[in-house]
């Protein structure tokens, strides 16, 4: 394999220097200071997970077949190879920092006839969600372990709950989610039918019933802190991530 095919981009640099330039200026005196530290954690973090989510998909079906993804540059976690513009960065944000559902963002294109098996479909499907679960908790875990600034604290806490969050959304069995493409290749020729048809609107309706349902909000939610408190997540810090993240609402 080509090194540079695989070595991290620039961009992809440069969005994980600015995380961690947020992450100095929340352990400084002002609020107004803290505040924007949180939201490149937050933003720039997110970002870094998009990029990480893709790349695993990408990695997996490299390893098990597709050699198509190294062209793409799906290999270089260059943030533009996965993403349109308005709809996987925009969008996503402006939700986000709405204080809302922060959709997925990316998306890469897999030569499933390439894949060796169905198993290697499976688990090129299954990568993505779970590089956001292994990052929420490894945040998690530093937070716990390391005890940072309570202004960082927050700002991690919040940002390992999208995490949790983005894997407990993309893991339900929904065509046009990860947790439909885990089975897909399993299912019989019509149900394959049904969810490449579904793939479009599926996902708009969960949307859609997530954020205009309050008992399936509310349903969705505890799943996700109940995770969240499995990987040892810390609530309060996650809440104040949230309040000082979202600070126009205050």
């Amino acid at each position: 394999m080509n090194r540079s095919a695989v070595l991290p981009s620039p961009l992809f640099l440069g969005i994980l220097a600015a995380t961690i330039v947020g992450g100095v200026l929340t352990v400084q005196t002002p609020l107004t200071v803290i505040t924007i530290g949180t939201v490149l954690v937050v933003l720039g973090g997110w970002a870094v997970s998009l990029c990480l989510h893709e790349f695993g998909h990408a990695f997996v079906a490299y390893r098990g077949g597709d050699r198509s993804v190294r062209a793409k540059g799906y290999l270089t976690l260059d943030i533009r190879h996965y993403t349109d513009p308005l709809f996987s960065i925009v969008i996503p944000i402006v939700l986000l920092m709405a204080g809302g559902i922060p959709l997925p963002g990316g998306a890469v294109w897999i030569n499933h006839y390439a894949l060796r098996t169905k198993r290697i479909e499976s688990a090129v499907s299954l990568a993505g969600p779970l590089s956001n679960l292994v990052l929420g908790a490894l945040l998690a875990t530093a937070v716990r372990a390391f005890d940072p600034p309570v202004g960082l604290a927050a700002a991690l806490s919040y940002l390992a709950l999208l995490q949790i969050f983005a894997f407990v959304l993309n893991i339900l069995p929904v065509p046009g989610l990860d947790g439909f493409g885990a089975i897909e290749p399993f299912l019989s020729p019509q149900a394959q039918a049904f969810g490449a048809k579904a793939r479009q609107w599926a996902p708009l309706i969960l949307f859609a019933l997530l954020i205009g349902v309050p008992p399936i909000r509310s349903l969705f939610s505890t799943i996700t802190e109940t995770v969240f408190g499995w990987v040892g997540g810390d609530d309060i810090a996650a809440y104040f991530g949230r309040v000082t993240f979202t600070f126009w609402q205050r």
